[in-house]
């Protein structure tokens, strides 16, 4: 190893020889260096500039992605979900549910260390401390430091750009429940209702306190999937693992003695570049989210030292051990998970492709289940609602099958109008003459049939109860 090599591995002791698994009592200040994983994280970082972007996007005249709560409607581009449809819902939770399950018991807390919104907006804003404060050093010594002008005016500057990237955080959360120009409008004009207020006040917060100040102690201490991790993995899950047998026992790359030891040179840069401080070294702990980064650094020390990559690598217990990983299609839990996965798809993809445009629902009277009149005619009254979920007025006629000699009081199904997105509902009866039906109940049909395209017809089991058989 050159001279200039020795010198920035004595650098890196300097640097990160007081790290140690923080309990909060200290900020992390985890120094950045480029690498595989590091390129992999900024890109599942990066997906989550579509959350902000996608408000914007318009589809047909109206926001392309719009939760409309008063309406009770949900817009997915050109596709519209009703309370009616909502089981869909919970078909997309499970999926999501059981996707992180499944890549967990593969390969740890992939969601954690790329794709989770706490670990991304504290690399947003650890990337801007670092750009206004400096290296790791730096910014520990001006925390240090007292207070003066400069150290104001770093801090100032950075608070604020924290501060406007909360605000945006919360105004794009609430622009997927409403209009978004009319929401920036409502905002800067102070006309915003209450409940935006609340929700913008809430996510200031949250990201504001946990990105900014919480950092690493969210995971530890806040978030749920921390603690129940370690059910979802088992001896095939691949995670970053320190290879002992080849990295103890630890010290400097020179020395007295430097041929009996390993190839770990115990410079604390794996623990230097960890977003929550932990000490891979140490065997797998709650604190580690697999992102990987301290592979990254091991392999560049491994580079300076001529010596070979992957002393910290993704590797499972078993593979340690020195047996064989089993392939997928033989783990029982990730064929539980897939299996699980594909039901949710299917059902999903049913769901979406089978929503009817008219949602229709016929409810029978309960009290009374009849009427007898006083020329001895039975009726029969329905309670219909009708849900028109297209962006059209919709004319419908309706019969009935299955019974002769019933018909309908009155004239109300020769026409009726379905307004757009509305529900309509309405009252109607049936009337039979004395001595025509045989049974107490006869099961018959609704028809609904449109008057102009698109042409929808509609069919609706009912029963028709009478005082007795004739």
């Amino acid at each position: 190893m050159t001279d200039s090599e020795k010198g920035m591995v004595s650098d890196l002791y300097e640097e990160a020889h007081h790290y140690h698994v923080n309990v909060g009592g200290e900020t992390i200040h985890a120094k950045r260096l480029t690498g595989r994983f590091r390129t992999l994280k900024w890109y599942g970082s990066a997906l989550w500039l579509l959350y902000f972007i996608m408000p914007y996007f318009r589809w047909d005249g109206q926001q392309a992605i719009l939760f409309d709560i008063p309406e009770r409607q949900f817009h997915l581009f050109a596709l519209t979900i009703w309370p009616q449809d909502i089981w869909m819902l919970a078909l997309v939770l499970i999926l999501l549910a059981i996707t992180l399950f499944a890549v967990t018991a593969v390969a740890g807390r992939v969601w954690c260390g790329y794709f989770c919104f706490q670990t991304v907006w504290t690399d947003w804003f650890t990337w801007l401390e670092e750009k206004i404060e400096g290296s790791p050093v730096q910014r520990r010594k001006l925390d240090a430091a007292p207070w003066n002008g400069r150290k104001i005016r770093l801090k100032l500057f950075k608070h604020t750009l924290w501060l406007m990237i909360s605000i945006i955080t919360g105004v794009t959360f609430a622009a997927y429940f409403t209009d978004v120009f009319d929401l920036w409008y409502r905002y800067v004009s102070l006309d915003a209702p209450i409940e935006a207020w609340v929700v913008l006040a809430a996510f200031i917060f949250g990201t504001y306190v946990f990105a900014g100040f919480m950092r690493e102690q969210v995971c530890f201490w806040l978030c749920p999937y921390a603690r129940i991790q370690s059910v979802m993995v088992d001896k095939d899950s691949i995670l970053p693992t320190y290879d002992v047998q080849r990295g103890e026992p630890r010290g400097k790359v020179s020395g007295k003695g430097s041929e009996s030891r390993g190839d770990c040179i115990d410079c604390h840069l794996c623990v230097g570049v960890c977003p929550t401080g932990v000490d891979i070294r140490e065997g797998m702990q709650e604190g580690c989210i697999t992102c990987g980064l301290c592979i990254d650094a091991c392999d560049s020390i491994m580079d300076r030292v001529k010596r070979p990559r992957g002393l910290i690598h993704y590797a499972s217990e078993k593979e340690m051990q020195g047996e064989q990983l089993p392939p997928l299609f033989k783990r029982p839990r990730v064929i539980s998970y897939l299996a699980i996965f594909f039901l949710a798809v299917g059902g999903i993809v049913y769901g979406l492709t089978h929503i009817p445009p008219v949602e229709l629902s016929i409810v029978h009277a309960r009290q009374p289940l009849y009427i007898q009149m006083s020329n001895g005619d039975v009726q029969n009254k329905y309670t219909i609602k009708a849900l028109n979920k297209t962006k059209g007025d919709l004319h419908f006629t309706m019969t009935s099958v299955g019974l002769d000699g019933v018909f309908i009081v009155g004239n109300k199904g020769d026409k009726i109008t379905l307004k757009a997105g509305k529900m309509v509902p309405f009252h109607l009866f049936l009337a039979a003459k004395r001595g025509v039906l045989k049974n107490k109940k006869t099961p018959f049909q609704f028809i609904f049939k449109s008057v102009e395209p698109p042409f929808i017809r509609l069919t609706y089991e009912s029963v028709f109860i009478s005082p007795r058989g004739k």
